[in-house]
């Protein structure tokens, strides 16, 4: 593949990256430490690696002890790195022999390796324009643990793995479930090499080899390359050469590495989730959580204060003039709630509503449970706790809020209404008319009793006209009484639905602020994480 393939796939891996850094960062609070952490070390790996040399490829050798490894890497390398071998101070650190130099130095010291040799060309395989470096690194099963820490910590750094086992010890449980079955996403850039099989009888190679195959086939690395051969008498090291070789003039062995690394820590990530999507709040949810959170506030309570609210103040507005004054030694239900009046500024933000008790408590709590559960089903378990969680950190602030949002309500209960001018006007009418009739008759009482002439009193079908007028003023002011009654009682009931809607929308509204919008962001952030970690997937 030329670097335009090159490039392209560079581009590719960019973008996965991001979104698994993304994902990584939505993840955050709602998966394991653990598993963020290793993302992360991944995400630093790649970062790393890429501001490095990206013309040079980093082909690891690992091994058993016994296994001919540093053999075999002497002989696909060149006598010239086979003698600097020899001078090596110690068989615990990585040996490099380098094709191209330029930017070589600081790609080896990201990777630790001090001892770097210089090969010279090998006809066919590389020479200073392949940018090619080989890594003869410790036995994995040393007895030493810094040799196993050197090599575990290689297995993620470079950029393609030759496994190099041997015909005793191929099958061995050590290399196959602590290194190779881990990396099963690494099939890309991973080679494995059956060497000293000069060892086996002709007839034995090919059975051992399948079987070997058959092995990583379990493993998950069932597209491997898998080659034979024996660093004693050259059998197959050309192969081995070839595959090598193919990997660093494609210049693809980098973005292959970081990406099989990406695919793992994908995965990963998504066993920490685990799959599925919250099937979200629906309108239905969020109007029983509402209408809930309304009844726990109290809102019935005001509701019914406001209704009998405008009844009495209708009655002192409208009622017989005689009586009405009574009304006002009967205290205002929306006083007492410390609810504000129309055109009123209330003092304080706080009701007198009764405190939530046990009861309310325990209904708030049961809403609140049932809509995050209802707005969180379907989703994997640790985005299901971290919805909850969402709603009931709400939760904790619902009882002040759900007061000041019915404090700061406008009522409207005691906005005047059109009707009682009109009524008052016709009450102190029939007032001022029985007045006046009981004037006439008391002036006529008066001249009887100092027993002066008495005028003849008018009469309207046979009924005395004073008589009339008390009578008829009298039952004036009873009949609007009864009728402002029944005018004020629909009026009442009108104004208190009016006012449900107003504090219903005030309990939404908080609802939705300290419940809902939680919880959507939850239900949202889980949506943009598994978006991003199925392109991170590719």
């Amino acid at each position: 593949m030329n670097r335009h393939g090159a490039a392209r796939e560079a581009s590719q891996l960019q973008r996965r990256l991001e979104a698994l850094n993304e994902a990584r960062e939505l993840g955050a609070g709602a998966l394991p430490e653990e598993a963020l952490d290793e993302v992360l070390q991944v995400l630093e790996r790649a970062s790393s690696r890429r501001s490095l040399s990206a013309d040079h490829t980093v082909v690891g050798f690992f091994g058993a002890t016994g296994s001919g490894k540093s053999s075999l890497f002497n002989a696909v390398s060149g006598a010239e790195i086979a003698t600097a071998a020899a001078r090596r101070p110690t068989t615990s650190e990585p040996l490099a022999g380098i094709w191209g130099t330029a930017g070589s130095e600081a790609l080896l010291d990201w990777l630790e390796v001090r001892s770097r040799h210089h090969a010279a060309a090998v006809p066919g395989f590389a020479d200073d324009s392949t940018g090619l470096i080989l890594l003869d690194l410790p036995d994995f099963d040393s007895t030493r643990a810094e040799n196993r820490e050197i090599v575990e910590r290689m297995v993620g750094l470079v950029d393609v793995l030759v496994w190099v086992l041997d015909p005793q010890k191929y099958a061995d449980a050590a290399v196959h479930n602590d290194f190779l079955a881990p990396l099963a996403s690494h099939a890309a850039v991973t080679l494995v090499v059956l060497n000293q099989v000069d060892r086996l009888p002709e007839h034995e190679i090919r059975p051992v080899l399948e079987s070997l195959k058959a092995i990583l086939a379990r493993d998950g690395l069932g597209k491997v390359q898998v080659l034979g051969a024996s660093a004693v008498v050259g059998t197959g090291v050309d192969k081995v050469r070839a595959a090598i070789r193919q990997a660093a003039m494609q210049r693809l062995a980098l973005s292959q590495r970081l990406a099989a690394d990406v695919d793992r820590a994908a995965a990963r990530l998504s066993d920490a989730s685990g799959p599925g999507e919250a099937v979200g709040v629906k309108a239905g949810t969020r109007d029983r959580l509402a209408a809930e959170l309304a009844v726990a506030a109290n809102v019935p309570l005001v509701v019914d204060a406001v209704a009998r609210s405008y009844r009495q103040e209708a009655t002192r507005r409208t009622g017989w003039p005689v009586t009405r004054w009574l009304v006002r030694f009967r205290p205002d239900p929306l006083r007492r709630l410390n609810l504000r009046r129309a055109g009123e500024r209330p003092d304080l933000n706080r009701t007198s509503l009764p405190p939530a008790g046990a009861p309310e408590r325990a209904r708030t709590d049961a809403a609140v449970r049932e809509f995050a559960d209802a707005a969180s089903d379907g989703a994997p378990g640790p985005w299901r706790a971290a919805i909850r969680g969402a709603a009931r950190e709400g939760r904790e602030r619902l009882p002040d809020a759900l007061d000041q949002a019915i404090a700061g309500t406008e009522l409207k209960a005691g906005r005047s209404s059109w009707w009682w001018t009109a009524f008052n006007v016709l009450q102190w009418l029939g007032l001022l008319i029985a007045l006046g009739g009981l004037a006439w008759l008391g002036v006529l009482a008066g001249l009887g009793y100092f027993q002066l002439p008495v005028p003849e009193v008018p009469r309207v079908q046979g009924w005395p006209v004073p008589t009339v007028l008390v009578a008829g003023g009298v039952l004036l002011g009873i009949v609007l009484a009864l009728a402002a009654r029944f005018i004020a009682g629909a009026a009442a009931r009108a104004r208190a639905s009016a006012a449900r809607r107003r504090l219903n929308a005030s309990v939404a509204a908080v609802a939705q602020d300290l419940v809902v919008e939680p919880v959507e962001l939850e239900i949202s952030r889980l949506a943009s994480f598994n978006a991003a970690l199925k392109s991170a997937a590719g």
